[in-house]
């Protein structure tokens, strides 16, 4: 297995002893994230403390099998995990999110031996890993054909080169490990120049550039990842069976989906608590609505009452979505496509249901609470700020072409980077 150059991480071993609840958990770090999560929004940068936080809660190990010296969690329960925690806090939900994202690409397109080692050692030595994955540049009319590329993997002896730059490397500042995504630059078809690996973030040449300053989700440390010949070696290149060999190597894309439905229904969980403690404490009836106090007036409890249809709705499609995802997962690599696309269907129905309601929650919130709530200071824009600068990143008028398609010919999403 690979030479990991990783160094062995300080973990607070009486704080996992006492680990037994992983939601508890995630509810009193929420509780704890939530108290600084206006002022470090505005700071942006790194979240040092509150990722020390988590590594110390035991919530890194929680998808691990027990056999392989983790929680052993199903998904479900490390979904609700993230959507807790970016109730609290976007950035710090999705950073979390990535970490159980990418430590499982072993499990799912690499060998048993990969899988085993990185398993016991991201459990033993309390891994955080992050993200520095893009999928290359495709034709838009034949998803096989490269037409472009950010990093390339070149041949060097017994093993390999990187040399590019990777984009929304989400989780690689203060990581431990980097999953990377590669070409081989002389070959244009898909299947066969498309490389995933995994790294020790710390390697020579690896340059985490710290250069994310867009207006929302400013605490995810989704800047850009530099490899100026970058040490690859073989045993860390996930090539059996590789990215594209059946139908549970593409879970992956499923997953990733579901993962940042969770942090978009946090974020609107979050816009929704926000405005329910403002009216309830801070905001007064208006001078001519007849009534004394803002919880009777009549058009507050309307939007109230919207909100709560709206999202509880994402949150049913969502949990309904994460049971189905627990069921392909259990099958492993005996998983059909067809079961494959059923789980996409769900989760692109949760993902479209998250992104509608979270937008319109955390637009509308402002109607109820007033113009007292738009003072810089409390920040309460950053949940819409922060759904609407990630859910960009996958247009949602391509979820609902497919299922559109779906549910007139009966056609599942095709398995791809988005789908």
């Amino acid at each position: 297995m690979p030479d990991t150059e990783v160094l062995p991480v300080q973990i607070d071993q009486q704080a996992l002893t006492a680990f037994h609840d992983p939601i508890q958990v995630a509810h009193e770090l929420a509780e704890e994230f939530g108290a600084t999560a206006a002022e470090r929004d505005e700071r942006g940068g790194t979240a040092w403390h509150e990722r020390d936080r988590i590594r110390k809660s035991g919530l890194l190990k929680l998808i691990i099998p027990k056999s392989l010296g983790g929680l052993g969690a199903a998904w479900p329960t490390a979904l609700q995990i993230v959507r807790t925690i970016a109730t609290a806090d976007g950035s710090l939900g999705h950073v979390l999110g990535f970490h159980y994202l990418v430590s499982v690409v072993p499990h799912l397109i690499g060998s048993e031996e990969q899988r085993h080692f990185y398993y016991q050692q991201t459990a033993r030595q309390n891994w955080f890993w992050g993200n520095a994955f893009n999928p290359p540049q495709v034709s838009s009319l034949d998803a096989n054909q490269i037409t472009g590329w950010k990093v390339v993997v070149t041949q060097d002896g017994e093993g390999y080169r990187l040399n590019g730059t990777n984009f929304y490397c989400s989780g690689a500042t203060g990581s431990d490990v980097l999953v990377i995504s590669a070409v081989k630059p002389d070959i244009d078809r898909l299947a066969g120049s498309f490389v995933v690996g995994a790294i020790p973030t710390n390697r020579e040449g690896v340059i985490v550039n710290n250069d994310w300053n867009n207006f929302g989700q400013r605490q995810t440390d989704s800047g850009s990842v530099t490899f100026q010949n970058v040490l690859l070696q073989r045993a860390e290149l996930f090539l059996d069976p590789g990215p594209f060999s059946h139908a549970f190597a593409t879970l992956r894309t499923c997953l990733s989906q579901l993962t940042l439905t969770n942090v978009y229904i946090g974020l609107a969980q979050g816009a929704l608590l926000t405005a329910k403690h403002f009216v309830t404490t801070r905001a007064q009836a208006w001078l001519n609505s007849g009534i004394q106090e803002p919880t009777e007036d009549p058009y507050i409890l309307r939007h109230f009452g919207e909100f709560w249809v709206e999202l509880e709705s994402a949150r049913l499609l969502a949990n309904r979505a994460a049971e189905s995802l627990q069921s392909a997962w259990n099958y492993g690599e005996k998983l059909t496509p067809e079961q494959r696309g059923s789980v996409a269907v769900d989760i692109a129905t949760a993902k479209v249901a998250a992104i509608r309601s979270g937008l319109r929650i955390s637009t509308e919130v402002f109607e109820v609470m007033g113009a007292r709530a738009t003072k810089t200071k409390d920040r309460f824009d950053r949940f819409w700020r922060n759904l609407r600068t990630h859910s960009l990143h996958d247009p949602v008028d391509y979820k609902i072409r497919d299922l559109g398609r779906w549910a007139l010919v009966d056609q599942t999403p095709k398995p791809g980077f988005y789908s």
